[in-house]
């Protein structure tokens, strides 16, 4: 499944509005934010439809999933939106992020637990909150709303720069380093970044960290945390390594530059696990035929 969905769920009381773009979004959040109502609004829908007195409005259709055949029914289902409640366990298993692994299906996962065996973005972690809007109206509106959407330009002389790779991005920022003098790390996979940063918590230089944003989002809830108690660290999460030479401007093509505006029109999630994996992709076939594509693999690299 490819494309950006507005989803509507609403009856006389409530009104939820949702965008989802990605194979995987996670809502987040604290209890009595109107997770759970959204669950039973859909379950209503699914098995009383309009007799319900709840309305669903959305290009693809929405559904539930839930239960001990939980896998017998995901296999036969294909350009759903699926909505999984967090009272589910089996979300957190390896047979589960399997089978979501080139499902034509997109994910809408209710839960407060870090999901170590998917690559979900830091961007499509979504709280739900009142529109201050309607706040006054009779029926309540309920938007998502980004948790970790923090931009901003931080003026903090960097020292250590910490990437959670050890391969091309690894490369690339070292060599930018030791051009300015400066120590590049890598903290050998984004499971690791957590437990480097601890092993540093003495070090009083300013660290980077350097994470693919496209599937770091497992990671975000305990690396935050962290940094919101030492301010000597920040986060940089680009989408990816390769997303960040696409977007340089290096191959300045006209369908790259579509791409890039509207990845979701592109990423397949038959195909890519993540939009990490799909902008590999597509680097490797932009560069095919160039000085500049992937050498074979038994080709030593030189930095």
């Amino acid at each position: 499944m490819t494309g950006r969905y507005r989803i509507i769920v609403q009856n006389r009381r409530l009104h939820y509005a949702l965008e989802i773009k990605r194979n995987i979004t996670i809502i987040q959040g604290d209890s009595a934010t109107g997770k759970t109502t959204l669950i039973d609004m859909l379950r209503q829908y699914m098995n009383l439809q309009e007799s319900s007195g709840i309305h669903v409005d959305c290009a693809k259709p929405c559904r539930i999933l839930e239960g001990p055949d939980w896998e017998l029914i995901l296999k036969n289902l294909s350009g759903y939106i699926i909505f999984i409640d967090e009272g589910n366990s089996f979300i957190t298993s390896q047979r589960f992020a399997e089978m979501v692994k080139g499902s034509d299906n997109y994910f809408v996962l209710i839960t407060r637990e870090s999901l170590y065996n998917l690559p979900y973005s830091v961007d499509e972690i979504y709280g739900l909150t009142s529109s201050g809007k309607y706040q006054h109206a009779e029926k309540t509106y309920q938007e998502m709303y980004q948790i970790y959407s923090a931009r901003q330009t931080v003026d903090l002389p960097i020292e250590i720069l910490l990437t959670e790779d050890s391969n091309s991005g690894f490369q690339f920022f070292r060599g930018m380093a030791e051009e300015t003098g400066h120590t590049c790390l890598s903290a050998q996979g984004k499971s690791n970044v957590f437990s480097k940063l601890k092993s540093m918590r003495d070090s009083e230089r300013n660290i980077c960290v350097i994470a693919d944003g496209a599937a770091f989002g497992a990671e975000m809830m305990r690396v935050h945390a962290y940094l919101e108690r030492h301010s000597h660290i920040i986060l940089y999460l680009p989408e990816s390594f390769e997303w960040l030479i696409l977007r340089s401007g290096f191959l300045p093509t006209h369908a790259v530059q579509d791409i890039l505006r509207a990845p979701e029109n592109y990423a397949d999630s038959t195909r890519f696990f993540s939009w990490e994996r799909y902008f590999t992709t597509l680097l490797v076939t932009e560069t095919a035929g160039t000085p500049f594509q992937e050498p074979p693999s038994n080709t030593r690299r030189v930095v």
